[in-house]
């Protein structure tokens, strides 16, 4: 492998050197031609000889010339790069995804070597983003696993313990029910979620009527808000029908509704409203829970973080990166306002004919 590169640039200079040898031959043969039809002259055995002799010095002077530059003109402008961009790859293959490769100098510009560079580091990028996001995403959920199987099995050993009253027996047996409840919600919404951010899941358009869809979603929570004596108030247009996803907008109702309804105190209000033009349609869903401060409003819509953890054995912080993305992929728009201590109002816009 060693011998590769000496054979390589003997090569090169072998093949400079016939090249100038031929050219400055012509061109010689040329000129004493030339001389000898328009003045006359003679030139002996001695002159010519001197001559190729000083001839072939120069031409060999030239070809290492000539072979010098093109060895550096290809160390600097190709195989540098090169092995730049092949170390960079070998990186990748490895798992390095924080690997950049530096510009070219400016003079191999030309050789295009910039642009496979800018989209090698993009590319990277992109993986490290990703890679993050993956690892992140592993250990919350690894986290959040753990959380109600420990429960799970905390008070099924208490259940084995003897003379256990009837009383206790019922409240252990109702803990083991809700934590499992909580994590077959997490382990669905964790598979939606994947459906969702890998495009296993299009929306399938269809004709209906959004206000009939919202009050459906209001009553399938009545039993909690009834419990909690929450006031509902409702401002939803008549007849307004578009051309969407029903299943998917019945995701973003109900965990928008199950939220407003999870941090409203007993005794608070809750309000849904409709409002349409010719284009698009706003629904609006408050309440007068605790509000989201502005720090906590920056991570909302990201997996897992839930901002009151007062309320995190309710919930697994999925529900609204589920609207986020279902919002997303109706390409729509969702924003939030609200106050710390006063509520929270969320505003979905989505187009008519989706």
């Amino acid at each position: 492998m060693k011998r590769k590169p000496f054979f390589r640039a003997l090569q090169n200079y072998v093949t400079f050197f016939l090249l100038v040898a031929f050219v400055v031959t012509c061109c010689m043969l040329l000129f004493i031609s030339t001389l000898a039809d328009s003045m006359g002259l003679v030139f002996d055995k001695d002159n010519i000889a001197d001559a190729a002799k000083l001839t072939f010095g120069n031409v060999l002077l030239i070809s290492f010339g000539a072979a010098t530059i093109d060895y550096t003109r290809r160390k600097l402008m190709i195989d540098r790069p090169v092995k730049q961009i092949m170390d960079a790859l070998d990186q990748v293959m490895q798992g390095d995804f924080t690997v950049r490769i530096p510009p070219v100098k400016e003079f191999a510009g030309e050789t295009g070597f910039h642009a496979i560079i800018d989209a090698i580091n993009k590319m990277t990028a992109e993986l490290q983003g990703t890679e993050t996001l993956r690892t992140d995403f592993i250990a919350n959920v690894s986290h959040e696993l753990k959380t109600p199987l420990a429960v799970m099995g905390n008070y099924a050993t208490m259940l084995r313990q003897p003379g256990l009253s009837e009383e206790d027996r019922i409240a252990y047996a109702k803990a083991i029910s809700q934590s499992s409840r909580r994590l077959a919600a997490l382990i669905t919404n964790i598979l939606k979620l994947n459906k969702l951010e890998n495009q296993q899941i299009f929306p399938k358009p269809q004709e209906f009527d959004l206000g009939e869809q919202l009050c459906e979603s209001i009553l399938a929570f009545e039993d909690v808000w009834e419990k909690k004596n929450l006031e509902i108030e409702t401002d939803i247009a008549e007849d307004v029908r578009i051309q969407s996803d029903p299943e998917l907008l019945n995701l973003v109702w109900n965990n928008l509704v199950s939220n407003a309804v999870k941090f409203t105190p007993d005794g608070g209000t809750i309000g849904v409203s409709l409002q349409a033009d010719e284009k698009h349609v706003m629904v609006s869903v408050s309440d007068t829970g605790c509000g989201i401060g502005p720090e906590t409003g920056k991570h909302i819509f990201e997996k897992f973080y839930q901002g009151d953890t007062s309320h995190a054995a309710q919930g697994n912080g999925l529900g609204l990166a589920l609207v986020k993305r279902v919002v997303d992929i109706l390409q729509g728009e969702i924003s939030v306002q609200s106050t710390p201590g006063q509520g929270s109002t969320f505003t979905v816009r989505i187009r008519r004919n989706g």
